[in-house]
């Protein structure tokens, strides 16, 4: 089955995810490269964050497996 996920489904899956695993408030997120297809691969994106008030600018590596973030990298920017 080839499954296509909309960009902005991915962005908002990496959203929850920056919320669920870090309590991240996402500020921004701009996508810079998308090579996820059919829910796998790698979502890059640039994203400014909040956690308690506290702002800082990311540039982060989402793994997508089946849809679902599998793994993350980041580096502060």
């Amino acid at each position: 089955m080839d499954r296509q996920i909309s960009e902005e489904q991915l962005t908002g899956t990496a959203r929850e995810y920056l919320k669920d695993h870090f309590d991240e408030d996402t500020v921004s997120m701009q996508v810079i490269d998308n090579r996820v297809e059919a829910g796998t691969g790698v979502l890059h994106v640039d994203c400014t964050v909040s956690v308690g008030g506290e702002w800082s600018d990311w540039t982060k590596w989402f793994t997508f497996t089946d849809g679902s973030v599998t793994d993350l990298k980041a580096k502060m920017r």
